[in-house]
């Protein structure tokens, strides 16, 4: 795509809106004029009385132009960069819709959070109706998706109240796979020389997970939730998964706990044993995830499970006791269809887990589903938007309620992925998390340290500062080497006192 800009509107904020139309878009400077070839022309600026600001748009696809002006009045209220996203907003949308005839469900809310923007209308003072109106009239969303955003909002809130203060949560990442999903993107690893080091990895995983909760207690904050994610946590053996469990029950107080997460994941992973250790620890919630319950689909995306492999391993976490057993889905995989997908949730709902969430198929560039196929994407999302219908309305009859959600670039049908939850029993970690309610401690390759404090109540604007691990476990276990490992830890607890000590 060749995008031209004039104006200091945010470029990353543009190209998200132009994806909406053209997902899978990239963007180069050195992109020339031709055939297929989306051309954005954006122009922003303040009229001479600075009362308005006024975004230009126009969208030329082969030999179509279609083009769009949308001003909108200042205000002292909102700050002027919000002024000028949302006048290209409009004008985005309204040209793409002119120039394709396509409607974006999301209309022009880019963000990965779309909840987020729910709550913060309705703090603003706006009940359920209101918020709902805003959503509809001044971002352009669908009357679904907009009473989906409120949903999820009102149980964030509530949420939200309920928690208690001076608490923080950990997530510790254990990124290896037993083989790798077509449509995966996350940094885990497969092949047997990598998978060997593991022991190494867990090694320095313990020294970092001492490092971390000797900071919390510094900080006097209270461990509310876990959670072990990946890759596929249960790659480990359960001697090795015993090994992380001791280390962090010798760390947290059982009291102060509201969650505890093992991402067990891939059905052929899981095993008697390693359940067997995780309910020994205290781990009160597990994923058994088999995406779909459509044997010729998991072959196509490379899960090496059967159907009756997720039923076994569904059985056995089951039988084991766990008080929460969440099931992840996933509409729109390649190979799938609407009567496929819709079957596996009836299926799914059957089971009555406490959690469901349902993502929508989402190819990386890191993806080998997109290395073996460029034309993966969707602009109106065909089966997949029927079956992410289906799942919200089927999920409701049976007593589910939406809690946590967020949204991701390339997304077939620029859809959304949603938890689902029995009240009662929603994933706190997931919404503490997305919603930025507390600080989250990480550990491990590929971990994001988010430390989060508020000028005022939580859930206010928040200040925000991350702190990266490296992203491969080799960048990582030569961070945390001994020769290196001490200095890096004493720099970021250095960072991380700061943040906390520092007003404003």
């Amino acid at each position: 795509m060749i995008l031209k800009i004039n104006g200091n509107i945010n470029k990353y904020y543009v190209q998200t809106l132009c994806m909406v139309f053209f997902p899978g878009s990239t963007f180069s400077e050195s992109e020339q004029p031709g055939e297929d070839i989306p051309e954005v022309t954006v122009d922003v600026y303040r009229d001479d009385e600075d009362t308005t600001v006024t975004a230009y748009v126009s969208i030329k696809l082969n030999d179509k132009l279609c083009e769009a002006t949308e001003s909108v009045s200042l205000s002292e209220e909102i700050n002027f960069a919000t002024h000028e996203a949302i006048a290209v907003g409009r004008a985005v949308f309204a040209s793409g819709k002119e120039l394709l005839g396509h409607t974006p469900p999301w209309g022009i809310l880019t963000g990965v959070r779309p909840a987020k923007v729910a709550n913060s209308i309705m703090r603003s003072g706006k009940g359920i109706l209101k918020t709902k109106k805003v959503l509809r009239d001044e971002y352009f969303l669908n009357p679904q998706k907009a009473a989906l955003a409120v949903s999820v909002a009102s149980a964030e809130l509530k949420m939200m109240k309920k928690m208690p203060g001076g608490t923080c949560s950990l997530y510790v990442s254990i990124p290896f796979c037993p083989s790798r999903c077509a449509y995966c993107s996350f940094v885990s690893y497969t092949t047997k020389r990598l998978l060997s080091m593991i022991d190494d990895y867990l090694k320095a995983l313990l020294v970092d997970l001492e490092d971390t909760f000797d900071t919390i207690r510094k900080l006097g904050l209270k461990v509310t939730t876990v959670y072990i994610g990946g890759g596929t946590p249960t790659t480990l053996s359960a001697e090795q998964l015993d090994v992380v469990l001791t280390k962090i029950n010798e760390n947290i107080n059982k009291e102060d706990l509201l969650e505890f997460t093992v991402e067990a994941g891939r059905p052929d992973t899981i095993t008697r044993e390693k359940l067997l250790v995780a309910k020994a620890h205290g781990v009160t919630r597990i994923s058994v995830n088999p995406q779909t319950l459509n044997d010729d689909v998991l072959r196509e995306i490379g899960r090496r499970h059967t159907v009756e492999d997720f039923f076994n391993a569904y059985a056995l976490a089951k039988e084991i006791g766990f008080r929460d057993i969440n099931v992840d889905l996933i509409a729109g995989l390649p190979g799938d269809d609407f009567q496929s997908f819709s079957e596996t949730v009836d299926r799914i709902i059957e089971l009555a887990p406490t959690n469901i969430t349902v993502h929508t198929f989402c190819v990386k560039k890191a993806s080998d589903a997109l290395r073996n196929n460029s034309s993966v994407y969707s602009l109106s999302g065909g089966d997949a938007a029927k079956s992410v219908s289906y799942s919200q309305l089927k999920t409701k009859f049976a007593g589910y309620k939406p809690y946590y959600m967020y949204r991701q670039k390339n997304t077939v049908g620029n859809l959304e992925n949603v938890g689902f939850a029995i009240d009662g029993h929603e994933g706190l970690y997931n919404v503490y998390m997305m919603e930025e309610f507390q600080t989250i401690f990480a550990v491990g390759a590929g971990a994001v340290t988010k430390l989060v404090k508020f000028n005022g109540p939580v859930g206010s604007d928040a200040i925000i500062m991350r702190l990266f691990r490296p992203k491969y476990p080799y960048e990582y276990l030569a961070e945390e080497s001994d020769e290196n490992g001490n200095e890096r830890r004493e720099k970021n607890k250095a960072e991380i006192f700061k943040f906390f000590s520092d007003e404003g």
